[in-house]
């Protein structure tokens, strides 16, 4: 999910797929660390291509401007104040794993499952693995995660999930499957690091963590849940929920495109979960957010609905592709066939983690509603008996995208503070058995830099 004001989300898709060129051996500077000169012997297991290159540096500071990078699909995640490392030099390895889709273009490839796999030059002996956020693709959260976890010594990788676009849906042959193909593309990601970093390093992460934002979210949730052999732990930044009997953002969505075409009220979006007082966000989503999400998530579980809305695509123009269905207004998740329920059910959450999970949601996300999302899947994990594992953190003033505090700077706040402070918090809790805080609401701070700095534990915070 990948809106931001003046970006809106069709049109940064647009942008992003001109990103085609390949990637010349010239586009940024090398690093001058002398292992460099054996990254071209490191192979990434299972990959279809691949191509490596020395840089010195990682961030998304010293690759702008070059193809290592895409700016534009990192549109609106990050506030503009956001500070950012650098000067992270090691070697950068992109790539893709065989598919049967041809939507990504970076790079020229025209081929889906692209991966990039950072490994910088002074190690600090772990790794951190994401993928994509909504329908973006494996560079979107550079600015976000990598950049971050580059310079505490972390080995990167992120994957696109294996689909990409507001057509994501078009990928597959049943109900699902394109959904399905991002928990199957992050594990073998996942796999493949890890052995690449023991090549690099001369033995494999003695830490893997993963986190992620919005559907990076959702991933991080169902690998802690599904191979939590995998992971040390993992930080959960407004993970999407799939639920097979609900609720999920089809038991939510509906009625504010119901709202869109005037036949809903507040008290029916109050009534899935949509917070009061974050109203002010609404008409921003309302042409942004609400009816492609809806049309194209709902296409991908129950194409059998409206078949002619979206039919082979979102559409062909911006406009096109942000229009509502209108027949989505009326959408009722639960009296749709089995069927649909047995396709959610392929990607659903259960709560049954197996690691450390620190969860983040905001107070005023206006597409993923906290109350029908992160409050439903923390009563989830205490149902499964794993509450020891988890702490749940609200946000006060935090929205879907953080790229909404710049124009919205005296009511939110950015939640990528907060991430940074969980990871902190998960990386403690993992390694030297420092509990995190209690579940708590973090307060919005009135003085300070609210961009860059956020406490789980101080005067800001206010228990739950």
């Amino acid at each position: 999910m990948r809106l931001s004001p003046g970006v809106p989300f069709a049109a940064a898709v647009l942008t992003a797929a001109a990103l085609t060129g390949p990637v010349p051996a010239s586009a940024a500077p090398a690093a001058d660390d002398a292992s460099c000169a054996l990254h071209e012997r490191l192979r990434v297991p299972g990959a279809a291509r691949q191509q490596s290159a020395c840089l010195a540096d990682l961030t998304t500071t010293g690759l702008a401007g070059t193809p290592y990078t895409d700016p534009a699909d990192q549109a609106g995640l990050t506030a503009a104040g956001t500070r950012l490392p650098s000067g992270i030099p090691g070697i950068q390895i992109d790539g893709y794993f065989p598919d049967t889709s041809h939507v990504n273009a970076t790079h020229g490839w025209r081929h889906d499952a692209q991966f990039v796999i950072r490994l910088p030059e002074h190690w600090n002996g772990g790794l951190v693995v994401t993928g994509a956020p909504g329908t973006r693709k494996q560079y979107a959260t550079d600015k976000a995660i990598s950049d971050q976890v580059l310079a505490r010594g972390y080995a990167y990788a992120a994957t696109d999930k294996g689909n990409s676009g507001t057509d994501f849906y078009r990928d597959g042959d049943r109900p699902g499957d394109a959904v399905a193909e991002w928990n199957t593309r992050t594990t073998e990601l996942t796999r493949a690091a890890r052995r690449v970093v023991a090549r690099r390093y001369g033995h494999a992460p003695r830490r893997t963590y993963i986190t992620g934002v919005s559907n990076g979210g959702y991933l991080t949730r169902w690998q802690l849940e599904n191979h939590p052999e995998l992971y040390d732990g993992g930080v959960d930044w407004e993970g999407a929920l799939w639920t097979t009997r609900g609720p999920s953002l089809l038991t939510s969505l509906p009625a504010t495109v119901a709202r869109m075409r005037g036949t809903a009220r507040d008290e029916d979006l109050y009534a899935v979960g949509f917070a009061r007082g974050s109203e002010f966000l609404w008409p921003y989503h309302e042409k942004a957010y609400w009816g492609l999400t809806q049309k194209i998530y709902r296409a991908e579980f129950d194409p059998a609905y409206d078949p002619a809305c979206p039919g082979a695509s979102a559409g062909g123009t911006v406009e096109e592709i942000l229009a509502p269905c209108a027949s989505d207004a009326t959408y009722d998740y639960a009296s749709r066939p089995g069927a649909v329920h047995r396709a959610v059910a392929r990607v659903a959450l259960t709560g049954r983690i197996g690691r450390p999970l620190i969860t983040l949601h905001g107070d005023m996300d206006a597409l993923l509603p906290k109350a029908a999302d992160s409050d439903v899947y923390a009563r989830m994990i205490d149902a499964s008996g794993r509450g020891k594992l988890h702490r749940y953190y609200g946000v006060e003033g935090g929205t879907h995208v953080d790229g909404l505090y710049d124009t919205y700077p005296d009511r939110l706040r950015p939640i990528l503070p907060c991430q940074r402070s969980a990871f902190d918090a998960l990386t403690a809790w993992v390694e030297r058995g420092t509990p995190p805080p209690p579940d708590h609401t973090v307060g919005r701070p009135a003085t300070g830099d609210v961009v860059n700095s956020c406490s789980l534990d101080g005067a800001e915070s206010a228990r739950r």
